[in-house]
Protein backbone atom coordinates (compact mmCIF):
# COMPACT_ATOMS: atom_id res chain seq x y z
CA UNK A 1 0.00 0.00 0.00
CA UNK A 2 1.14 3.51 -0.81
CA UNK A 3 0.15 7.26 -0.10
CA UNK A 4 -0.47 8.63 -3.80
CA UNK A 5 0.14 12.83 -4.23
CA UNK A 6 -2.95 14.42 -5.39
CA UNK A 7 -0.60 16.36 -7.71
CA UNK A 8 -1.69 15.36 -10.95
CA UNK A 9 2.00 14.78 -13.76
CA UNK A 10 2.42 15.06 -17.07
CA UNK A 11 0.39 16.50 -19.97
CA UNK A 12 -3.45 17.22 -19.84
CA UNK A 13 -4.76 14.32 -22.17
CA UNK A 14 -7.88 16.10 -22.40
CA UNK A 15 -5.94 19.32 -24.21
CA UNK A 16 -4.61 16.71 -26.18
CA UNK A 17 -1.09 15.75 -27.26
CA UNK A 18 1.13 15.20 -30.74
CA UNK A 19 0.73 11.88 -31.63
CA UNK A 20 4.23 11.54 -33.38
CA UNK A 21 5.54 12.49 -30.23
CA UNK A 22 4.92 9.22 -29.01
CA UNK A 23 7.20 6.39 -30.62
CA UNK A 24 5.93 2.70 -31.25
CA UNK A 25 6.86 0.86 -27.92
CA UNK A 26 6.75 3.83 -25.67
CA UNK A 27 4.06 5.02 -22.54
CA UNK A 28 3.49 8.39 -21.43
CA UNK A 29 2.07 9.82 -18.30
CA UNK A 30 -0.37 12.25 -18.33
CA UNK A 31 -3.66 13.21 -16.88
CA UNK A 32 -7.18 13.58 -17.90
CA UNK A 33 -10.77 13.99 -15.98
CA UNK A 34 -8.63 14.10 -12.53
CA UNK A 35 -6.63 11.21 -12.54
CA UNK A 36 -3.60 10.11 -13.87
CA UNK A 37 -3.38 8.16 -17.21
CA UNK A 38 -1.26 6.01 -18.97
CA UNK A 39 -1.07 6.32 -22.37
CA UNK A 40 1.08 3.91 -24.36
CA UNK A 41 1.18 3.23 -28.17
CA UNK A 42 1.35 -0.38 -30.30
CA UNK A 43 1.87 0.06 -33.82
CA UNK A 44 -0.84 2.09 -34.92
CA UNK A 45 -3.09 1.60 -31.90
CA UNK A 46 -2.97 4.14 -29.21
CA UNK A 47 -4.19 2.58 -25.51
CA UNK A 48 -5.04 4.91 -22.60
CA UNK A 49 -5.51 3.51 -18.84
CA UNK A 50 -5.25 4.02 -15.19
CA UNK A 51 -1.28 5.14 -14.16
CA UNK A 52 -1.63 3.41 -10.44
CA UNK A 53 -1.17 -0.77 -9.91
CA UNK A 54 -3.72 -1.47 -8.00
CA UNK A 55 -1.49 -3.97 -5.47
CA UNK A 56 0.70 -1.14 -3.65
CA UNK A 57 0.02 1.54 -5.96
CA UNK A 58 3.31 1.29 -8.04
CA UNK A 59 3.62 3.84 -10.94
CA UNK A 60 2.57 1.83 -14.28
CA UNK A 61 4.57 4.40 -16.74
CA UNK A 62 7.80 3.28 -14.72
CA UNK A 63 7.26 -0.87 -15.59
CA UNK A 64 7.61 -2.40 -19.08
CA UNK A 65 5.41 -2.35 -21.80
CA UNK A 66 4.95 -6.09 -22.86
CA UNK A 67 3.23 -5.92 -26.54
CA UNK A 68 -0.07 -4.72 -25.34
CA UNK A 69 0.50 -4.98 -21.69
CA UNK A 70 2.38 -3.33 -18.59
CA UNK A 71 3.87 -4.74 -16.08
CA UNK A 72 4.37 -2.80 -12.51
CA UNK A 73 7.74 -2.20 -10.88
CA UNK A 74 7.24 -2.90 -7.65
CA UNK A 75 5.53 -6.25 -7.62
CA UNK A 76 5.88 -7.09 -10.98
CA UNK A 77 2.06 -7.50 -11.74
CA UNK A 78 0.18 -7.23 -15.19
CA UNK A 79 -2.60 -5.23 -17.01
CA UNK A 80 -3.91 -5.60 -20.29
CA UNK A 81 -3.78 -1.96 -21.86
CA UNK A 82 -6.50 -2.85 -24.46
CA UNK A 83 -9.11 -3.08 -21.23
CA UNK A 84 -7.40 -2.50 -17.97
CA UNK A 85 -7.56 -5.95 -16.88
CA UNK A 86 -5.63 -7.31 -14.25
CA UNK A 87 -4.32 -10.19 -16.26
CA UNK A 88 -1.19 -11.67 -13.35
CA UNK A 89 -0.66 -11.49 -9.87
CA UNK A 90 -0.51 -9.60 -7.37
CA UNK A 91 -2.74 -7.07 -8.49
CA UNK A 92 -6.22 -8.36 -8.38
CA UNK A 93 -8.29 -5.15 -9.49
CA UNK A 94 -8.14 -3.82 -12.85
CA UNK A 95 -7.06 -0.51 -13.61
CA UNK A 96 -9.85 2.09 -15.47
CA UNK A 97 -9.89 1.77 -19.12
CA UNK A 98 -10.15 5.07 -21.28
CA UNK A 99 -11.40 5.80 -25.04
CA UNK A 100 -8.48 7.64 -26.74
CA UNK A 101 -9.80 9.68 -30.26
CA UNK A 102 -7.50 10.59 -33.02
CA UNK A 103 -7.65 14.21 -34.56
CA UNK A 104 -5.84 15.27 -37.04
CA UNK A 105 -1.76 15.21 -35.81
CA UNK A 106 -3.09 14.82 -32.18
CA UNK A 107 -4.67 12.13 -29.71
CA UNK A 108 -7.26 12.95 -27.12
CA UNK A 109 -8.33 10.42 -23.77
CA UNK A 110 -12.27 11.51 -24.16
CA UNK A 111 -13.57 9.05 -21.10
CA UNK A 112 -14.05 6.34 -19.79
CA UNK A 113 -14.61 2.91 -20.97
CA UNK A 114 -15.48 -0.19 -20.01
CA UNK A 115 -14.08 -2.96 -22.49
CA UNK A 116 -14.13 -5.96 -20.56
CA UNK A 117 -14.94 -8.86 -22.52
CA UNK A 118 -17.53 -11.81 -21.54
CA UNK A 119 -15.59 -15.23 -21.17
CA UNK A 120 -16.72 -18.21 -21.76
CA UNK A 121 -14.88 -21.13 -20.67
CA UNK A 122 -14.27 -24.28 -23.02
CA UNK A 123 -15.55 -26.60 -20.21
CA UNK A 124 -17.04 -26.54 -17.21
CA UNK A 125 -16.90 -29.53 -14.31
CA UNK A 126 -20.15 -29.93 -12.32
CA UNK A 127 -18.76 -28.34 -9.40
CA UNK A 128 -15.25 -26.73 -8.26
CA UNK A 129 -14.16 -27.56 -4.84
CA UNK A 130 -10.65 -25.46 -3.85
CA UNK A 131 -9.09 -26.54 -0.47
CA UNK A 132 -6.97 -23.97 0.85
CA UNK A 133 -7.96 -20.43 1.23
CA UNK A 134 -4.05 -18.62 1.23
CA UNK A 135 -3.10 -17.30 -1.89
CA UNK A 136 -3.31 -20.20 -4.38
CA UNK A 137 -6.50 -20.87 -3.21
CA UNK A 138 -7.90 -17.21 -3.22
CA UNK A 139 -6.71 -16.20 -6.84
CA UNK A 140 -8.39 -19.83 -8.65
CA UNK A 141 -11.54 -19.25 -6.97
CA UNK A 142 -11.51 -15.18 -8.36
CA UNK A 143 -10.08 -16.58 -11.91
CA UNK A 144 -12.71 -19.29 -12.18
CA UNK A 145 -15.54 -16.50 -12.21
CA UNK A 146 -13.18 -14.25 -14.65
CA UNK A 147 -13.24 -17.09 -16.82
CA UNK A 148 -17.42 -17.15 -16.96
CA UNK A 149 -17.46 -20.43 -14.96
CA UNK A 150 -20.74 -20.19 -13.40
CA UNK A 151 -20.87 -23.36 -11.69
CA UNK A 152 -20.27 -23.66 -8.16
CA UNK A 153 -17.31 -23.03 -6.69
CA UNK A 154 -16.10 -23.85 -2.84
CA UNK A 155 -13.08 -22.43 -1.06
CA UNK A 156 -12.50 -23.89 1.99
CA UNK A 157 -9.88 -22.28 4.52
CA UNK A 158 -8.75 -24.29 7.80
CA UNK A 159 -7.41 -20.40 8.50
CA UNK A 160 -10.44 -18.30 10.67
CA UNK A 161 -10.47 -15.68 8.15
CA UNK A 162 -10.93 -15.38 4.74
CA UNK A 163 -7.99 -14.61 2.58
CA UNK A 164 -5.72 -12.03 3.16
CA UNK A 165 -2.05 -10.41 2.00
CA UNK A 166 0.39 -12.53 4.09
CA UNK A 167 3.71 -10.91 2.80
CA UNK A 168 2.49 -7.89 4.82
CA UNK A 169 2.17 -9.84 8.21
CA UNK A 170 6.29 -9.80 8.29
CA UNK A 171 5.85 -6.26 6.55
CA UNK A 172 4.29 -2.99 7.10
CA UNK A 173 1.56 -4.50 9.14
CA UNK A 174 4.03 -6.32 11.89
CA UNK A 175 5.95 -2.76 11.91
CA UNK A 176 2.89 -0.59 12.62
CA UNK A 177 2.81 1.08 9.73
CA UNK A 178 -0.12 -1.09 7.64
CA UNK A 179 -3.77 -0.28 9.12
CA UNK A 180 -5.72 -3.70 9.76
CA UNK A 181 -8.13 -2.59 6.73
CA UNK A 182 -5.23 -3.48 4.13
CA UNK A 183 -4.85 -7.15 5.44
CA UNK A 184 -7.84 -8.80 3.83
CA UNK A 185 -7.80 -9.57 0.13
CA UNK A 186 -11.47 -9.04 -0.54
CA UNK A 187 -14.90 -8.64 1.51
CA UNK A 188 -17.13 -11.41 2.38
CA UNK A 189 -19.44 -9.16 0.72
CA UNK A 190 -17.62 -9.66 -2.41
CA UNK A 191 -17.29 -13.21 -2.35
CA UNK A 192 -21.49 -13.25 -2.04
CA UNK A 193 -21.51 -11.67 -4.95
CA UNK A 194 -19.42 -13.65 -6.60
CA UNK A 195 -21.15 -17.14 -5.45
CA UNK A 196 -18.29 -18.36 -4.29
CA UNK A 197 -19.03 -20.36 -1.21
CA UNK A 198 -16.33 -19.67 1.76
CA UNK A 199 -16.08 -22.42 4.85
CA UNK A 200 -13.55 -20.94 6.93
CA UNK A 201 -11.70 -22.83 10.33
CA UNK A 202 -13.03 -26.02 7.88
CA UNK A 203 -10.41 -28.54 7.26
CA UNK A 204 -10.48 -31.19 5.19
CA UNK A 205 -9.55 -34.64 6.35
CA UNK A 206 -9.75 -37.09 3.11
CA UNK A 207 -10.02 -37.52 -0.61
CA UNK A 208 -12.22 -39.46 -2.68
CA UNK A 209 -10.77 -39.81 -5.92
CA UNK A 210 -12.97 -42.78 -7.34
CA UNK A 211 -15.96 -40.66 -6.33
CA UNK A 212 -14.73 -37.76 -6.40
CA UNK A 213 -15.65 -36.65 -3.03
CA UNK A 214 -13.82 -34.82 -0.18
CA UNK A 215 -14.79 -35.13 3.64
CA UNK A 216 -14.86 -32.62 6.66
CA UNK A 217 -13.45 -33.45 9.51
CA UNK A 218 -16.48 -32.23 10.97
CA UNK A 219 -18.00 -35.72 8.54
CA UNK A 220 -19.57 -34.00 5.75
CA UNK A 221 -18.81 -34.98 2.56
CA UNK A 222 -18.91 -32.68 -0.46
CA UNK A 223 -18.81 -33.67 -3.94
CA UNK A 224 -16.83 -31.62 -6.89
CA UNK A 225 -16.21 -32.17 -10.64
CA UNK A 226 -12.82 -30.70 -10.21
CA UNK A 227 -10.54 -30.58 -7.21
CA UNK A 228 -7.52 -27.87 -6.61
CA UNK A 229 -5.63 -28.44 -3.88
CA UNK A 230 -4.21 -25.43 -2.35
CA UNK A 231 -2.90 -26.39 1.18
CA UNK A 232 0.12 -24.59 1.61
CA UNK A 233 3.18 -24.96 4.09
CA UNK A 234 3.25 -24.86 7.86
CA UNK A 235 6.54 -23.30 9.51
CA UNK A 236 8.68 -26.03 11.00
CA UNK A 237 9.17 -26.15 14.68
CA UNK A 238 12.08 -26.17 16.93
CA UNK A 239 12.59 -29.09 18.87
CA UNK A 240 14.72 -27.66 22.36
CA UNK A 241 13.75 -27.66 25.94
CA UNK A 242 11.08 -24.51 26.59
CA UNK A 243 9.92 -24.02 22.86
CA UNK A 244 6.78 -24.28 24.05
CA UNK A 245 7.18 -21.33 26.57
CA UNK A 246 3.95 -18.23 25.71
CA UNK A 247 6.55 -15.95 24.55
CA UNK A 248 7.78 -18.27 21.40
CA UNK A 249 5.86 -17.26 18.64
CA UNK A 250 5.90 -18.29 15.14
CA UNK A 251 4.73 -16.23 12.31
CA UNK A 252 2.43 -17.94 8.98
CA UNK A 253 -1.18 -16.27 9.49
CA UNK A 254 -3.01 -13.30 10.60
CA UNK A 255 -3.48 -14.63 14.27
CA UNK A 256 0.60 -15.45 14.47
CA UNK A 257 1.20 -11.56 13.67
CA UNK A 258 -1.52 -10.24 15.83
CA UNK A 259 0.00 -12.23 18.79
CA UNK A 260 3.60 -11.11 18.18
CA UNK A 261 2.41 -7.57 17.79
CA UNK A 262 0.31 -8.07 21.34
CA UNK A 263 3.54 -9.28 22.90
CA UNK A 264 5.67 -6.77 21.51
CA UNK A 265 3.78 -3.98 23.39
CA UNK A 266 5.23 -5.17 26.61
CA UNK A 267 8.38 -6.52 25.32
CA UNK A 268 11.65 -4.84 25.11
CA UNK A 269 14.15 -7.56 23.88
CA UNK A 270 13.22 -9.96 21.05
CA UNK A 271 15.61 -12.93 19.87
CA UNK A 272 14.72 -13.68 16.57
CA UNK A 273 15.43 -17.84 15.37
CA UNK A 274 16.21 -18.35 11.89
CA UNK A 275 18.03 -15.69 9.42
CA UNK A 276 15.71 -16.33 6.80
CA UNK A 277 13.60 -14.12 5.13
CA UNK A 278 10.49 -14.34 7.67
CA UNK A 279 13.36 -13.79 10.35
CA UNK A 280 14.89 -11.17 8.83
CA UNK A 281 11.54 -8.87 7.96
CA UNK A 282 10.41 -10.05 11.26
CA UNK A 283 13.32 -8.37 13.18
CA UNK A 284 13.19 -5.33 10.85
CA UNK A 285 9.69 -4.65 11.89
CA UNK A 286 10.68 -5.31 15.68
CA UNK A 287 13.20 -2.63 15.26
CA UNK A 288 10.43 -0.22 13.91
CA UNK A 289 8.89 -1.14 17.07
CA UNK A 290 11.46 0.55 19.01
CA UNK A 291 12.45 -3.31 20.14
CA UNK A 292 16.08 -4.30 20.84
CA UNK A 293 16.73 -7.30 18.67
CA UNK A 294 19.29 -10.35 18.07
CA UNK A 295 18.84 -12.55 15.33
CA UNK A 296 20.65 -16.16 16.00
CA UNK A 297 21.34 -18.12 12.57
CA UNK A 298 23.28 -21.36 12.19
CA UNK A 299 24.33 -19.74 8.63
CA UNK A 300 27.67 -17.70 8.39
CA UNK A 301 26.00 -15.15 6.33
CA UNK A 302 22.12 -14.24 6.10
CA UNK A 303 20.31 -15.37 2.91
CA UNK A 304 24.02 -16.19 1.41
CA UNK A 305 22.62 -19.25 -0.99
CA UNK A 306 19.96 -17.70 -2.22
CA UNK A 307 21.23 -13.87 -3.28
CA UNK A 308 24.86 -14.58 -2.97
CA UNK A 309 27.75 -13.52 -0.66
CA UNK A 310 27.38 -9.49 -1.63
CA UNK A 311 24.15 -8.87 -1.35
CA UNK A 312 24.02 -10.95 1.80
CA UNK A 313 26.54 -8.85 2.99
CA UNK A 314 25.31 -6.28 2.55
CA UNK A 315 21.50 -7.37 4.25
CA UNK A 316 23.68 -8.08 7.68
CA UNK A 317 25.21 -4.32 7.35
CA UNK A 318 21.82 -2.72 6.94
CA UNK A 319 20.55 -4.73 10.35
CA UNK A 320 23.16 -3.93 11.71
CA UNK A 321 23.23 -0.28 10.60
CA UNK A 322 19.67 -0.74 12.04
CA UNK A 323 20.11 -1.47 15.54
CA UNK A 324 20.07 -5.70 14.89
CA UNK A 325 22.79 -7.77 16.73
CA UNK A 326 23.55 -11.51 14.53
CA UNK A 327 24.97 -14.29 16.35
CA UNK A 328 25.56 -16.41 13.28
CA UNK A 329 26.92 -19.89 12.77
CA UNK A 330 25.25 -20.52 15.83
CA UNK A 331 21.82 -22.66 17.11
CA UNK A 332 20.10 -22.34 20.33
CA UNK A 333 19.98 -25.07 22.44
CA UNK A 334 17.22 -23.68 25.42
CA UNK A 335 15.12 -20.74 25.81
CA UNK A 336 13.79 -19.88 28.78
CA UNK A 337 11.80 -17.07 30.51
CA UNK A 338 14.05 -14.42 30.26
CA UNK A 339 16.63 -15.36 28.01
CA UNK A 340 17.61 -18.06 24.84
CA UNK A 341 20.99 -19.61 25.59
CA UNK A 342 23.47 -20.34 22.27
CA UNK A 343 25.07 -23.95 21.68
CA UNK A 344 28.21 -21.56 22.53
CA UNK A 345 26.82 -21.16 25.91
CA UNK A 346 25.97 -17.57 24.83
CA UNK A 347 22.98 -16.34 26.47
CA UNK A 348 20.81 -13.90 25.18
CA UNK A 349 18.09 -11.47 27.80
CA UNK A 350 14.74 -11.53 25.57
CA UNK A 351 10.90 -11.10 26.46
CA UNK A 352 10.08 -12.33 23.35
CA UNK A 353 11.00 -14.80 20.93
CA UNK A 354 9.94 -15.26 17.15
CA UNK A 355 11.11 -18.51 15.16
CA UNK A 356 11.62 -18.69 11.38
CA UNK A 357 13.77 -21.58 10.26
CA UNK A 358 11.35 -22.60 7.40
CA UNK A 359 8.10 -24.43 6.35
CA UNK A 360 7.60 -27.73 5.10
CA UNK A 361 4.72 -28.66 2.51
CA UNK A 362 1.46 -29.54 3.87
CA UNK A 363 1.22 -32.78 1.66
CA UNK A 364 -0.13 -35.06 4.40
CA UNK A 365 -3.81 -35.11 2.47
CA UNK A 366 -2.12 -35.18 -0.96
CA UNK A 367 -0.32 -38.53 0.06
CA UNK A 368 -3.40 -39.95 1.82
CA UNK A 369 -5.58 -39.58 -1.72
CA UNK A 370 -2.75 -41.49 -3.33
CA UNK A 371 -1.75 -38.47 -5.72
CA UNK A 372 2.30 -38.52 -6.45
CA UNK A 373 4.51 -36.57 -4.20
CA UNK A 374 8.32 -35.56 -3.91
CA UNK A 375 8.60 -32.59 -2.07
CA UNK A 376 5.50 -31.39 -2.61
CA UNK A 377 2.73 -32.55 -4.75
CA UNK A 378 3.92 -32.96 -8.62
CA UNK A 379 1.91 -31.64 -11.16
CA UNK A 380 2.50 -31.56 -14.91
CA UNK A 381 3.01 -28.49 -16.42
CA UNK A 382 -0.83 -27.07 -16.50
CA UNK A 383 -0.48 -27.68 -12.59
CA UNK A 384 -2.53 -31.27 -12.80
CA UNK A 385 -1.55 -33.94 -10.51
CA UNK A 386 -1.41 -38.01 -11.65
CA UNK A 387 -5.19 -37.85 -11.01
CA UNK A 388 -6.93 -36.25 -14.05
CA UNK A 389 -9.26 -33.82 -12.59
CA UNK A 390 -7.11 -33.12 -9.51
CA UNK A 391 -4.96 -29.57 -9.42
CA UNK A 392 -2.36 -28.57 -7.00
CA UNK A 393 -1.05 -24.84 -7.18
CA UNK A 394 0.55 -22.88 -4.50
CA UNK A 395 3.65 -23.77 -1.68
CA UNK A 396 3.08 -27.39 -2.33
CA UNK A 397 3.02 -27.75 -5.82
CA UNK A 398 6.00 -29.01 -7.75
CA UNK A 399 5.99 -28.52 -11.25
CA UNK A 400 8.09 -28.79 -14.40
CA UNK A 401 9.50 -25.26 -14.50
CA UNK A 402 11.09 -24.77 -18.28
CA UNK A 403 14.41 -23.00 -16.81
CA UNK A 404 15.22 -24.17 -13.47
CA UNK A 405 13.51 -27.91 -14.02
CA UNK A 406 11.16 -29.30 -11.68
CA UNK A 407 11.23 -27.21 -8.87
CA UNK A 408 9.06 -25.75 -5.90
CA UNK A 409 9.08 -22.72 -4.05
CA UNK A 410 7.58 -20.42 -1.38
CA UNK A 411 6.60 -16.86 -2.84
CA UNK A 412 3.12 -15.21 -2.43
CA UNK A 413 3.41 -14.00 -6.46
CA UNK A 414 4.22 -17.46 -7.25
CA UNK A 415 1.14 -19.07 -5.42
CA UNK A 416 -1.00 -16.62 -6.75
CA UNK A 417 -0.46 -16.69 -10.21
CA UNK A 418 -0.43 -20.93 -10.25
CA UNK A 419 -3.72 -20.92 -8.71
CA UNK A 420 -4.99 -17.73 -11.34
CA UNK A 421 -3.19 -20.51 -14.53
CA UNK A 422 -4.59 -23.53 -12.48
CA UNK A 423 -8.37 -22.19 -12.68
CA UNK A 424 -7.55 -21.36 -16.07
CA UNK A 425 -6.76 -25.25 -17.18
CA UNK A 426 -10.33 -26.10 -14.72
CA UNK A 427 -12.14 -24.86 -17.19
CA UNK A 428 -10.03 -26.27 -20.49
CA UNK A 429 -7.94 -23.66 -21.11
CA UNK A 430 -4.63 -26.05 -21.25
CA UNK A 431 -2.24 -22.94 -20.47
CA UNK A 432 1.42 -24.09 -19.37
CA UNK A 433 2.67 -22.10 -16.39
CA UNK A 434 5.84 -20.91 -17.59
CA UNK A 435 6.47 -17.40 -15.51
CA UNK A 436 9.39 -17.07 -14.20
CA UNK A 437 9.12 -17.41 -9.74
CA UNK A 438 8.84 -13.74 -8.34
CA UNK A 439 9.37 -12.40 -4.85
CA UNK A 440 10.31 -9.17 -3.02
CA UNK A 441 11.63 -8.34 0.62
CA UNK A 442 12.22 -5.88 2.62
CA UNK A 443 15.49 -4.47 5.05
CA UNK A 444 14.78 -0.93 6.38
CA UNK A 445 15.26 1.06 3.56
CA UNK A 446 16.42 -2.19 1.50
CA UNK A 447 14.11 -3.34 -0.86
CA UNK A 448 14.98 -6.11 -3.22
CA UNK A 449 13.48 -7.37 -6.26
CA UNK A 450 13.95 -11.09 -6.80
CA UNK A 451 13.25 -13.09 -10.36
CA UNK A 452 14.09 -16.62 -11.65
CA UNK A 453 15.59 -19.51 -9.59
CA UNK A 454 18.86 -19.98 -8.69
CA UNK A 455 20.43 -22.62 -7.10
CA UNK A 456 23.96 -23.64 -5.22
CA UNK A 457 25.49 -24.07 -8.58
CA UNK A 458 24.28 -20.78 -10.07
CA UNK A 459 27.39 -18.19 -9.98
CA UNK A 460 26.66 -14.66 -9.01
CA UNK A 461 28.16 -11.27 -10.56
CA UNK A 462 27.32 -8.07 -9.12
CA UNK A 463 26.60 -4.66 -12.09
CA UNK A 464 26.37 -1.39 -10.14
CA UNK A 465 26.80 -0.52 -6.66
CA UNK A 466 25.42 -2.04 -3.86
CA UNK A 467 26.69 -0.07 -0.80
CA UNK A 468 24.75 2.96 -3.14
CA UNK A 469 21.62 0.49 -3.30
CA UNK A 470 21.85 0.61 -7.17
CA UNK A 471 22.78 -2.85 -8.81
CA UNK A 472 21.54 -5.92 -9.48
CA UNK A 473 22.88 -9.72 -8.82
CA UNK A 474 23.07 -11.55 -11.59
CA UNK A 475 22.98 -15.70 -10.99
CA UNK A 476 24.15 -17.72 -14.25
CA UNK A 477 23.84 -21.55 -13.92
CA UNK A 478 25.64 -22.64 -16.17
CA UNK A 479 26.39 -20.70 -18.49
CA UNK A 480 22.71 -18.69 -18.88
CA UNK A 481 20.43 -16.60 -17.61
CA UNK A 482 19.44 -18.23 -13.63
CA UNK A 483 17.84 -15.73 -11.87
CA UNK A 484 18.43 -12.26 -10.89
CA UNK A 485 18.59 -10.14 -7.74
CA UNK A 486 18.16 -5.96 -8.10
CA UNK A 487 18.45 -3.32 -5.84
CA UNK A 488 17.13 0.49 -7.01
CA UNK A 489 16.93 -1.34 -10.30
CA UNK A 490 13.03 -2.21 -11.00
CA UNK A 491 13.14 -2.15 -14.63
CA UNK A 492 15.80 -3.65 -14.69
CA UNK A 493 14.26 -6.51 -13.04
CA UNK A 494 11.55 -6.55 -14.98
CA UNK A 495 13.68 -6.76 -18.09
CA UNK A 496 15.49 -9.56 -16.90
CA UNK A 497 11.82 -11.29 -16.35
CA UNK A 498 11.10 -11.16 -19.67
CA UNK A 499 14.57 -12.20 -20.89
CA UNK A 500 13.98 -15.56 -18.78
CA UNK A 501 10.40 -15.68 -20.27
CA UNK A 502 12.00 -15.82 -23.96
CA UNK A 503 15.28 -17.64 -23.76
CA UNK A 504 17.14 -13.73 -24.55
CA UNK A 505 20.64 -13.10 -23.14
CA UNK A 506 20.60 -10.73 -20.51
CA UNK A 507 22.99 -7.57 -19.88
CA UNK A 508 22.55 -5.17 -17.08
CA UNK A 509 23.18 -1.62 -17.34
Amino acid sequence: MAEHSSKLEGPDFEKGFETEKLTDGEMLLGHAFGEQVLVARHGDELFAIGATCTHYGGPLAKGLMVDCTVRCPWHHARFDLRTGEAIAAPALNDVACYKVEKRGERFFVTGKIDRKLARKPKSSPASVVIVGAGAAGGAAAEMLRREGYDGPVTLIGADEFLPYDRPNLSKDYLAGSAPEEWIPLRSADFYREQKIDTLTNATVSGINPKTKQVTLSDGHSLGYGALLLATGAEPLRLAIPGDDLPHVCYLRTLTDSRRIINKSKNAKRAVVIGASFIGLEVAASLRERKLEVAVVGKESLPLEKILGRDLGNLIRETHEANGVKFHLGRTPVVIQDQHVQLDDGTKLECDLVVVGIGVRPNTTLAEKAGLATDDGVVVNEFLETNVPGIFAAGDIARWPDPRAGRIRVEHWVVAQRQGQTAARNVVGARQPFVMPPFFWSNHFDLHIRYVGHGSGEARANVSGDLKAKDASVIFRSPGKLAAIASVGRDLENLKAELALERGDEFHAR
